[in-house]
């Protein structure tokens, strides 16, 4: 191996954790209610519905931030603004609370230090914006040790297209064959990513798995 390409939201970054987190201070302060399993896995459902058809050019990145508030602002029963205005301002309050419970897995630096002292290059391959991908990097501290971040928004191709794969390798200066992708989604980050032609592994967090088991000593 001569490099190693991370996933990052649930793998170096703790989305999830960072979601509910915010939510728990969110809701109460705009709708009175308590977070419970329930609303949780209702904001999760509206968020992956709106954020896959941002990836499939149906909405605009702000687009489909209103789209969950249109979703789920029922949900807690709360009337939806009538503007994109009114409903942007509603988001800035989500927006907020979530960049400050921005965090990393507590094995995310330590792996990706044994990467650095194998030698290898170090990507990051995600389905997001860049600009708020770059800023996660560099808020949890570990941008320093990335050599080339790559974002469907910046290639114009979303995992698990093969070109998103092959564009970052080649970004990174490598061959496919020479190089490792971990993640948490078993389809995106490993089944498509072997597909492209890489080696990868899935990072199954619920079984045990963590980033210093994907990443050996070389």
């Amino acid at each position: 191996m001569k490099a190693v390409i991370f996933d990052l939201d649930n793998t170096l970054f703790d989305h999830t954790a960072s979601v509910t987190t915010t939510l728990r201070g969110w809701l109460p302060t705009l709708a009175g209610v308590e977070l419970t399993d329930e609303l949780l896995a209702a904001w999760f459902e509206v968020e992956q519905r709106n954020f896959d058809a941002w990836l499939a050019g149906q909405l605009a990145h702000q687009g489909q931030r209103r789209g969950r508030l249109r979703d789920f602002l029922p949900v807690i029963g709360q009337p939806v603004p009538a503007t994109d205005e009114e409903l942007d301002e509603v988001f800035a309050g989500f927006l907020n609370l979530y960049e400050q419970s921005w965090a990393a897995f507590p094995d995310a630096e330590p792996a990706l230090k044994v990467a650095k002292s194998n030698g290898w290059r170090i990507g990051v391959l995600t389905n997001g914006a860049t600009l708020q991908q770059n800023a996660k990097l560099a808020a949890i501290g570990l941008a320093s040790y990335i050599d080339a971040v790559a974002t469907s928004q910046s290639l114009g191709f979303s995992k698990p297209a093969p070109e998103a794969y092959l564009l970052t390798c080649e970004a990174l200066g490598v061959d496919p064959a020479e190089t490792l992708m971990i993640g948490d989604n078993l389809e995106l980050d490993v089944v498509a990513a072997r597909a492209a032609g890489l080696s990868a592994e899935h990072l199954d967090r619920p079984a045990g798995i963590t980033l210093l088991q994907l990443v050996p000593a070389v």
